[in-house]
């Protein structure tokens, strides 16, 4: 599909929107937009076989992320999206890279609830933050098993008022290996099936 090469190629080189000029970030979205006119998932919620699965992150807008490449000494390295369907569950992870033995992780684990076709409430449940090495992580899939079964981990492992701590997204694009979202603070996000 031209249209995907186009925001594949409009991406590339940007370190995930680290790197990308204003020129850069505008064409981005233009091609963003051009792509969720070509949606072939009307209805991206209710298409679970599409949805589930590990998503890593290609190009966003969001400074929440973004900023997490701003700490002195640290690196932001693969951030991913895990969707488990079938316990409504979202898992997103973020791995930090810097000095020998210090590389890191921030993780938060969050529910979600359909709300319309394209639509999903995010309700965040829980944080994550700590060395690599003392929480034993090894990959996305690895890590949100351990978490699934109960595991308190040896970094800062708090939980989220979910009352407070929610947001939405719309998944505006879906197909079999990519994903855009929009979210409620006016980021947009462009993932691949890991």
């Amino acid at each position: 599909m031209i249209g995907k090469s186009a925001l594949l190629d409009a991406i590339a080189g940007t370190n995930r929107g680290l790197l990308a000029s204003d020129q850069q970030k505008q064409a981005i979205l233009a091609a963003i937009a051009k792509l969720e006119d070509l949606n072939p998932t009307p209805r991206p919620v209710a298409a679970t076989n599409l949805l589930d699965g590990n998503w890593r992150l290609l190009y966003t807008t969001s400074k929440a992320l973004l900023n997490l490449d701003g700490l002195p000494l640290l690196k932001l390295g693969q951030i991913y999206q895990c969707i488990r369907v079938e316990t409504t569950s979202v898992y997103n992870i973020a791995e930090i890279y810097g000095l020998p033995y210090l590389e890191g992780l921030v993780s938060v684990a969050a529910s979600f609830e359909p709300v319309s076709d394209r639509r999903v409430q995010v309700k965040f449940q829980r944080s994550i933050i700590g060395f690599k090495r003392l929480i034993r992580y090894s990959s996305p899939t690895d890590f949100i098993q351990q978490i699934e079964v109960g595991k308190k981990f040896k970094a800062i492992d708090t939980a989220i008022n979910s009352d407070r701590q929610q947001g939405w997204l719309d998944i505006t694009y879906l197909d079999h290996d990519l994903r855009i979202g929009r979210g409620n603070e006016g980021s947009v996000f462009v993932l691949s099936k890991a």
